[in-house]
């Protein structure tokens, strides 16, 4: 008995050494996918999702309105880290979340445009894929409002520079239509309309630098 336990034992070291060989030379596919996409690993991301999508299903979307801003804090949070990483990936992935906003904040959401959303958003967060160059930033008033491919920078973002800059030099004469502008583009922010923020805070910046 003891001898078939010894022969069993030296037949298995060689078989588990092989296998760590295998598995290290070869990893499994799920692991090298989540360091290949051109954002890195968005699984976070797709957690609340999916937490979306079963919440939306039952019909309750003022819960999944709540939950999704979940979701938007957290993609917020990370969009320093992210869109550095890759600017066209991050946009596409913004964009989704964007619509996903949308739907659920509009006068009359319903079950499918939310579920509509989610797929968009699920298909964007597996595959953000390049988005090619516009040719530059968009300007207004001399100042850039969107990347070099021409989506808009975060409205975020852009009214935090207006402050700061508000901050260092409050303007005298045009107080009134910088401080008009900085509404409008904070309306906008959060209706998740981020180009019309973005022009309005950038048309009070203008006033502002002088």
């Amino acid at each position: 008995m003891r001898q078939i336990l010894l022969a069993t034992a030296l037949i298995a070291v060689p078989v588990t050494g092989f296998t760590l060989v295998e598995m290290t030379l070869n990893p499994p596919a799920q692991a090298a996918a989540v360091s290949a996409g051109p954002l890195g690993d968005l699984t976070p991301f797709e957690t609340i999702a999916a937490d979306l999508r079963k919440i939306a299903a039952t019909g309750d979307l003022k819960a999944a309105e709540v939950r999704a801003k979940d979701l938007e804090a957290a993609w917020d949070k990370a969009a320093p880290t992210l869109r550095p990483v890759n600017t066209a990936a991050w946009g596409t992935v913004d964009d989704a979340a964007d619509g996903l906003f949308r739907s659920l904040r509009s006068g009359t959401p319903t079950v499918a445009g939310v579920d509509a959303a989610l797929t968009a958003l699920d298909a964007a967060l597996r595959d953000p894929g390049p988005a090619a160059a516009s040719g530059g930033a968009v300007l207004v008033s001399g100042i850039a409002v969107t990347d070099e491919t021409g989506r808009a920078l975060p409205c975020e973002v852009m009214l935090k520079t207006l402050r700061e800059a508000l901050a260092a030099k409050p303007p005298a004469a045009a107080a009134t239509q910088v401080s008009d502008l900085q509404a409008k583009a904070l309306e906008r922010c959060n209706a998740d309309d981020d180009r019309n923020a973005d022009a309005f805070t950038a048309q009070a910046l203008a006033l502002v630098k002088g």
